[in-house]
């Protein structure tokens, strides 16, 4: 057993270390901005931020589509579909970047569209946009990169990128800005630099240690290894649409009520996130590790692995909601001075509580379901659990305002780990079946 922690820690801890850099790109930009005088400057930067977050939350599948097909390929031992892996989800990934180029015009005016900006906001953001779009092909590239490594049981590169990355965009933006005088300009400029060569390290780093060597194209663009890449990925974008729509589900209802309510609801989700950037790590070796033994069909080793990350995220769980429980109220302060929100926000503080002990389920099944490739299950339990919180918020909203979107929230949480739960169980049977056959 300590062997597998052993393993677990090795690539939870740098992607732990990875996730909680990553927020920093948006951070870094809105602090330079902050600096140079309007308002408005800052209004840009956080509608531009999230006109990309809605792009590429959606494509977040070519990491996760990656990391379970390269790690069964390993255990395996077949390190040639290992090289196709990479090379089939590079070409897909700078394919689509290059499409967001081309597309850059409608997709940018929709996305203002939908934010709904002032118009001074909105001409700085289209600007931004503008320019950060050309980064596009290397964050997709990222992601599938990223998705390659940790199916190769690396997670350490992966956080190095994302450290030089943010190094990068603090240095350019900085000098650009700051030195040569340019606006807003000069932070998009600096991020899509950081942005290029964060993936260019990445991919440098990859060529020394694993030295793919090219395989014939037919292979990497082989149309049984595509349609089955496809499908796994169109799984998971249709699991992405079900969890973007909960999600903003969740601030429109809380933007129904009141102002204060709907900061408060800000300000608690911010507790949810860093939760979830530790847990990701977890999830993330679950990713990896359960994908390897799968490959090897090493049953056994796969339920120790899951066994151990349910120790470890179970205590990760309890920890978190202690922490909140008994410094909730200090965190949200450093958040905010105002006092009708901090107030507004304590009343609500149970719920954030109760998340990290609800949804330590979801997170680690759908780490070993990526690894195990069995995105279907993940969709399924997506579907089954979205149902449900919208079934919930239509019973519950009418009676109980802001305490019934959190009772919904909290369930559509527990059930997506139930589901998996029970379809892990099943699956882990027919293996003890196969295996004494």
């Amino acid at each position: 057993m300590k062997e597998i922690n052993r393993k677990i820690l090795a690539i939870a801890l740098p992607a732990i270390a990875s996730n909680i850099t990553t927020p920093l790109l948006g951070m870094i930009d809105t602090a330079i901005v902050g600096h140079i005088g309007s308002a408005a400057y800052i209004g840009a930067i956080a509608v531009g931020s999230s006109m990309f977050s809605m792009l590429y939350w959606l494509f977040g599948f070519l990491r996760m589509g990656s990391s379970g097909l390269t790690a069964q390929s390993l255990g395996k031992g077949d390190h040639t579909a290992c090289n196709a892996l990479l090379y089939r989800a590079l070409a897909v990934g700078l394919g689509v970047g290059l499409l967001m180029i081309l597309f850059s015009g409608p997709l940018g005016r929709t996305a203002l569209d939908f934010l709904d900006a002032d118009p001074a906001t909105r001409s700085l953001a289209a600007r931004y946009f503008s320019l950060v779009i050309y980064g596009a092909p290397a964050v997709m590239c990222t992601f599938a990169l990223s998705g390659w490594l940790l199916g190769m049981q690396n997670s350490r590169t992966i956080m190095w990128m994302a450290m030089i990355t943010n190094v990068v965009n603090i240095t350019v933006s900085f000098t650009l800005v700051f030195g040569v005088g340019m606006r807003i300009e000069g932070v998009a400029i600096g991020t899509v630099c950081a942005q290029w060569i964060g993936v260019i390290y990445g991919l440098t780093a990859a060529m020394r240690i694993y030295r793919p060597g090219q395989p014939a194209w037919h292979e990497v663009l082989h149309i049984g290894h595509m349609l089955r890449f496809f499908k796994i990925n169109t799984d998971i974008f249709l699991r992405t649409v079900c969890l973007v729509a909960v999600t903003v589900w969740f601030t429109r209802s809380g933007a129904r009520q009141h102002v204060d309510i709907l900061a408060a609801n800000a300000l608690l989700m911010q507790l949810f996130l860093f939760f979830s950037y530790f847990m990701d790590g977890f999830a993330y070796a679950g990713e990896a590790l359960s994908g390897k033994y799968l490959g090897m069909r090493s049953y056994d080793m796969l339920h120790r692995t899951v066994k151990a990350l349910m120790v470890w995220s179970a205590m990760l769980s309890v920890l978190f909601a202690m922490l909140y429980l008994g410094c909730g109220r200090l965190i949200i302060s450093l958040l905010t001075d105002n006092s009708h929100v901090l107030s507004v926000a304590m009343e609500f503080l149970p719920w954030i509580v109760a998340v990290p002990l609800v949804g330590v389920l979801a997170f680690v099944f759908d780490g070993i379901f990526i690894g195990m490739t069995n995105t279907r299950s993940m969709l399924i339990s997506m579907l089954v659990a979205t149902a449900l919180f919208f079934g919930l918020y239509i019973l519950l909203f009418p009676h109980l305002s802001n305490h019934g979107l959190w009772l919904a929230f909290i369930a559509y949480l527990l059930v997506r780990g139930i589901v998996l739960g029970v379809i892990y169980r099943r699956h882990s049977a027919r293996w003890q079946n196969e295996s004494q056959t």
